[in-house]
């Protein structure tokens, strides 16, 4: 039985990709921050309240998957905030910080403990949660932008450097998806341009080809996809699930 780990998988996203590997048969290990998500998981479903930035901390998660699992196949980096909506000239450190430390600094830390779980087997894969965003850039929304092209720097990095290892890597781009989280941007989009909600989420979806937002099964579709023998030879790709994006300013 295959072994996935997916961080910040105890809820959204990332919590339809632990639901889409356990339906598939994987063995399921899920972290997040919110401790009450983790103990409301699924039976079946292995959980740690870990903070994707604290190196201790993802040191320890891997320490426990060794010693419960002996290895790992799939690594899914999906821990990631929105982190603020402002223009660059009012942007507060801080929050910039903040962001890139759990978008960017959570990919490499789970990429770097993942590595090293892998590379004795010689196989397994990632899977970075990146964004449309880290290919196309998103106005009041430096942070996020500059962290999601930095996952997929990160990305093609790793799968050049592990590819002898017979390790994967790729990123999944969603676009926006359905759900609690796109809600709270584009509220706070609607705020910074002055726009009503309704109008930010027709232009979000009049943006695209299919005239659509995704569905968080749509991403956990393509990461199953990757993960599977099926995707043996797909490396080193940022793939889109957005219905092809055009237009990213309403």
């Amino acid at each position: 039985m295959k072994r996935v780990l997916i961080t910040a998988g105890a809820n959204g996203i990332g919590l339809v990709m632990a639901h889409a590997f356990a339906e598939a048969g994987y063995r399921v290990w899920v972290t997040d921050v919110d401790q009450d998500q983790i103990a409301a998981l699924p039976a079946g479903m292995r959980g740690s309240h870990t903070d994707a930035r604290s190196e201790d901390g993802m040191a320890m998660l891997f320490e426990e998957i060794a010693e419960a699992w002996s290895g790992l196949d799939v690594l899914c980096a999906n821990a990631g905030i929105k982190g603020p909506t402002a223009g660059i000239d009012e942007m507060p450190l801080e929050a910039w910080h903040q962001c890139l430390g759990v978008n960017l600094d959570g990919a490499m830390l789970a990429a770097k403990y993942g590595a090293r779980m892998m590379k004795p087997a010689k196989s397994g894969c990632m899977i970075f949660t990146s964004s449309t965003s880290g290919l196309y850039g998103t106005p009041y929304r430096a942070p996020y932008v500059a962290a999601k092209w930095g996952v997929i720097g990160l990305m093609k990095t790793v799968a050049m450097e592990l590819g002898p290892y017979g390790i994967r890597a790729n990123a999944i781009c969603p676009g926006s998806v359905n759900g609690p989280r796109i809600d709270r941007v584009i509220e706070a989009e609607a705020a910074a341009k002055g726009m009503t909600p309704e109008a930010v989420r027709q232009g979000y979806a009049s943006g695209t080809a299919l005239k659509r937002l995704s569905d968080p099964e749509d991403v956990a579709a393509l990461a199953l996809y990757l993960a599977s023998d099926g995707a043996k030879m797909i490396s080193g790709q940022a793939l889109a699930v957005d219905g092809m994006t055009y237009n990213v300013d309403p």
